[in-house]
Parts: structure tokens; sequence; C-alpha cells
């Protein structure tokens, strides 16, 4: 179990780092739903992670994480159905 759980928490850091990497590089846009896709679920294996290893602050810092990546998509995904009803005009 304890290398599944060290596995997952390597994998989401690794998301997490790449996805901040493809912004800072302009590979990829801050308000892209991939972005916030890839916060979600790096904060999701790291939250894993650190609540099987009792490191509860890093696990609340990751909740917080996700929880802006959830609210950051449901916003750009208004504005995406917003954008799109404005077309069809």
């Amino acid at each position: 179990m304890k290398l599944l759980v060290d596995a997952l928490g390597w994998a989401g850091a690794l998301i997490l780092l790449s996805a901040y990497g493809a912004v800072s590089f302009r590979k990829m846009r801050p308000d892209a739903g991939l972005y916030q896709l890839f916060n979600a679920i790096g904060g999701v294996l790291l939250v894993i992670n650190t609540v099987y290893y009792h490191a509860y602050p890093s696990a609340f810092v990751n909740v917080v994480w996700i929880g802006i990546a959830f609210a950051a998509s449901l916003r750009i995904r208004s504005r995406a159905a917003v954008a799109s009803s404005e077309d069809s005009f």
C-alpha cells in the first residue's frame, strides 16, 4: 500500500508541476479547462498521499487547491456558455 500511495503522491506532484510549467512557458493558458483539470487531479493525488502520512496541513492546502480548480472550472464553463449563447444571436 505504501508504494502505491507514494506513486500517487509523486504522480500528483508531477502533474501539478507540469501544469505550472506549461502555463509559465505559455504552452497552456491559465484559463484553460485542461489546466484546471490538471490542478484538480494533481491535488487529489496529493491529498491521498498526505492523508495517508497524516500530513494534514499539506492535505488541507491541497483540498483548497482542488476547490479553487473546481470553482475556476465552473467559471470557465459559465463564460463559455455565455459566449456561445451570444454567438447564436
